[in-house]
């Protein structure tokens, strides 16, 4: 099922965490239409960045949020957030201060680890531009993209 031209439900809902430990990752009603509208968010960052893009976790159930570790208050949650890298544009922090340029009206972005970049487009729009990293085990976030 596509949710927008270039990305369907299956790949704004895969979950390697939900596979191993037998979890279900089926959007609700409400979380389904919030996910949908990230999606076609999701094509403006597509076209922002000229490349296509790989999600690595949209949509999280409660259950499967808790076994990734992600915050209590995720909104991948209600469907608001996207993981995803763009090896056509760049790195992580490459794709990460592009947006913090270019994208308009989101909640947060955030360059996480070095390793890829969340989107949200939260109701609070915070437009917060983050870096996380662990320290000492713990996940740290400072302002500004790395």
């Amino acid at each position: 099922m596509n949710l927008s031209p270039h990305f369907t439900l299956a790949e704004m809902t895969t979950s390697n965490a939900a596979l191993r430990k037998g979890l279900s990752n089926v959007p609700t009603g409400a979380a389904l239409a919030t996910l949908t509208a990230t999606a076609k968010r999701m094509e403006g960052v597509r076209d922002l960045l000229g490349h296509p893009i790989t999600i690595l976790s949209g949509y999280r159930a409660p259950a499967v949020n808790a076994a990734v570790g992600g915050s209590k208050n995720s909104a991948h949650m209600t469907g608001h957030a996207v993981d995803f890298t763009c090896p056509g544009f760049g790195t992580p922090s490459q794709v990460a201060s592009h947006l913090a340029k270019h994208l308009t009206d989101f909640d947060q972005i955030i360059e996480e680890f070095g390793g890829w970049v969340h989107v949200g487009f939260g109701p609070g729009k915070r437009g917060q531009e983050l870096t996380a990293r662990k320290v000492n085990g713990k996940t740290v976030y400072k302002p500004g993209i790395a």
